[in-house]
C-alpha cells in the first residue's frame, strides 16, 4: 500500500492515462549549508537526468529509488519516503507516456565503483543548475523548489 504522499501524487488526474510508472531518487547534499543535486546522463550520454528505475517486487518506492541511485550513480544514503512530486516523460525507444515518483536520497557517500560507472557520468551542481539542465518542466520545478528542511528532519 502506497503511503500518503504517493496516495496524494497518483491521485492527480492526469496520472491515470499513464501506463509506465517508475520511481526516482532526488540525490541531494549539503555543501558549506547549500544544497547541491547530484545529475547524472542517460544511457545515451545526451541528456542529463536524475536516477529512475523500474518497481522492484519486495521494495517500497523509496527503496527502489535508493537502489537506483546506487546503480546508477554509486550513491550510498538514505532515502525518505516522502515523495515530493512526479514529472511525466518520454523515452526515445518507447513513445508511451511514463511518470516517476521523486523520492529524496540524502548522499552519505560516493561510490568510485558501482554498476553503471561506465554508462553515466555525473555532476553536483546548484538547484538552479539542476533544473536548467533538464528538458522536463516538472523535473525542473521540483529540483529548483527542493528544499531538505521541508523533509522534516
Amino acid at each position: 500500500m502506497p503511503n500518503a504522499s504517493v496516495r496524494k501524487v497518483l491521485k492527480t488526474p492526469r496520472i491515470k492515462k499513464i501506463r509506465r510508472l517508475q520511481y526516482a531518487a532526488l540525490c541531494y547534499r549539503l555543501n558549506g549549508g547549500k544544497v547541491q543535486i547530484l545529475m547524472i546522463t542517460s544511457h545515451s550520454g545526451h541528456r542529463w537526468t536524475i536516477p529512475k528505475g523500474w518497481p522492484m517486487s519486495g521494495r517500497k518506492p523509496e527503496e527502489t529509488a535508493a537502489r537506483e541511485a546506487w546503480e546508477e550513480a554509486g550513491v550510498r544514503g538514505k532515502a525518505t519516503d516522502n515523495c515530493i512530486g512526479g514529472f511525466a516523460y518520454r523515452k526515445r525507444a518507447n513513445p508511451q507516456p511514463h511518470f516517476a515518483l521523486v523520492f529524496p536520497v540524502h548522499v552519505r557517500k560516493l561510490e568510485k565503483r558501482f554498476p553503471e560507472r561506465g554508462e553515466r557520468k555525473r555532476r553536483w551542481v546548484s538547484r538552479r543548475k539542476a533544473a536548467s539542465m533538464v528538458k522536463e518542466k516538472e523535473l525542473a520545478q521540483l529540483l529548483e523548489r527542493f528544499d531538505p528542511a521541508a523533509l522534516g528532519r
